[in-house]
């Protein structure tokens, strides 16, 4: 252990502006990001199947589009394993800079490719190649900017403002959506298929810049600055002795939160991909509405589910994070039936109605969950551990998601084993967070891992005293 005189100080409280600041940057990079690894999703369900699969039945077109768009999942947790290890070692804020880089430019360089008249095979591989860097960059930005809020943020309101980062994922679908949206307003389908895609996908070159300046101004969390200070402290004191790898501590001392947070992404993430993505093949196949009528819905959807992620994160912060949390996952597995039946009216309005209010569920397993799967995690090995949960799961939930989705409808020509299909995802994310502990009332700079009130009393939770460090 330190002693007192080693000792660091403890990180300094972030002053309100300096708070918005820093929830400003984590909100645009995490926008941008989201805006390049949506647009793929979008272009897969509407173009892709054409470019780069022509000459296969149009739904198995589809089927191999959505095959190399959940290959970008499969990149995520090494994505997460990398990022985590030097983002517990460097710092949140560098690694943040990387992460927007490369998806950036793998997006970019997506609007450049040649398609499959043109290089052949090839070009169905290059495609599959530069979704792998966005899933690896993604893999390692959430869990980044999310804690870089988290870390900075009054503990008071940390659900409030950790939920911030989180609307980027509506926001990068408004802004992904929106731009497709207004491209095939004023396309023709043969100008679309032939050049108009590629716009959107140049179009994240300018906003990478705009994101780059941004992040590059805001400072490393203060409570990581603390932890690395006590962890050199105590190598010093301890004759320099090895620093455990934050893998290994994270694998060790908290399989249980990993195992946790894995469970309770489950529902959260197939839902949101049935809901945003797979609704583009369904609503357009089986109902016979237009690409632009489906992707007005999810435009109109996203716009309410932003607005949406903010208010349950303040309402996390006031009644905890699990309530909220079980409250979203009960609610989408309740709603899917209504769901596709309002869909299968072939009515605008109705389509608006159930995408809208899918996504307003889905907010409130959302907004507490970068709260949530910080507050599960000791600082020094916090990047990895939320990073590990939160992608790790994905492979199993949103990568397959639209695949599976549309497996169902092509072999059963029906809604509901989609709509079971999430059902089953509610149930684990409900028992997954049924068994989780609150952790409204923990101390993200406390060396013990202890809450608030277990602090006043003097009592440590029941975890191995190596695990109970920053």
């Amino acid at each position: 252990m330190a002693s007192a005189a080693t000792a660091p100080p403890p990180p300094a409280s972030t002053p309100p502006g300096s708070l918005k600041r820093i929830v400003a940057a984590s909100l645009i990079g995490t926008t941008i990001e989201w805006y390049d690894f949506f647009l793929y999703g979008s272009a897969a369900a509407l173009v892709f199947n054409k470019l780069f699969f022509p000459g296969s039945d149009p739904l198995v077109g589809t089927l191999l589009s959505f095959l190399t768009y959940a290959v970008g999942f499969a990149a995520r947790p090494l994505g997460a394993l990398v990022f985590g290890h030097y983002g517990d070692r460097l710092g949140r804020k560098k690694l943040l800079v990387l992460s927007l880089l490369l998806m950036g430019g793998a997006t970019f360089a997506i609007g450049l490719l040649p398609t499959h008249a043109t290089i052949g095979t090839a070009a169905p591989v290059l495609l599959t190649v530069l979704r792998l860097v966005q899933g690896f960059a993604l893999g390692g930005e959430w869990g980044g900017a999310v804690l870089l809020v988290s870390e900075h943020g009054d503990a008071r309101r940390r659900g409030f403002w950790a939920s911030w980062p989180q609307t980027g994922a509506p926001a990068g679908q408004l802004l992904a959506t929106g731009v497709l949206s207004l491209l095939t307003a004023l396309l023709s389908d043969a100008a679309f298929t032939a050049w108009g895609w590629r716009i959107p996908f140049l179009l994240s070159g300018v906003l990478v810049m705009v994101g780059l300046w941004i992040r590059l101004s805001v400072d490393e969390s203060p409570v990581f600055k603390a932890a690395l200070a006590q962890a050199e402290a105590r190598r010093s004191v301890e004759d320099g002795g090895a620093e455990k790898l934050p893998l290994v501590s994270v694998l060790r001392h908290h399989w249980r939160d990993v195992l946790i947070a894995m469970g309770a992404r489950m529902a959260e993430n197939i839902s949101y991909y049935v809901i945003t993505a797979f609704i583009l093949v369904y609503a357009t196949t089986s109902t016979g509405l237009s690409k632009q009528t489906a992707l007005n819905a999810v435009l109109i959807a996203s716009a309410v589910h932003f607005a949406a992620i903010p208010a349950w994160g303040a309402l996390s912060d006031r009644v905890g994070r699990r309530p909220v949390y079980l409250l979203g996952a009960a609610g989408i597995g309740l709603w899917m039936f209504p769901f596709f039946a309002l869909i299968d009216t072939g009515s605008f309005g109705n389509l608006i109605l159930a995408v809208t209010v899918g996504l307003v569920l889905h907010g409130a397993m959302y907004a507490p969950q970068a709260a949530f799967f910080s507050e599960m995690f000791a600082t020094r090995m916090r990047y990895s551990g939320a990073s590990i949960g939160a992608q790790f799961s994905s492979v199993a939930a949103g990568a397959p998601a639209p695949l599976i989705a549309t497996a169902l409808l092509a072999d059963h020509d029906s809604s509901t084993p989609i709509a079971l299909y999430v059902i089953g995802a509610a149930v684990l994310t409900l028992i997954a967070v049924g068994v989780a502990k609150e952790t409204r009332h923990r101390d993200l700079a406390d060396v013990d891992g202890k809450t608030e009130k277990e602090a006043a009393e003097g009592v440590k939770e029941s975890r191995p005293a190596d695990a109970r460090t920053v």
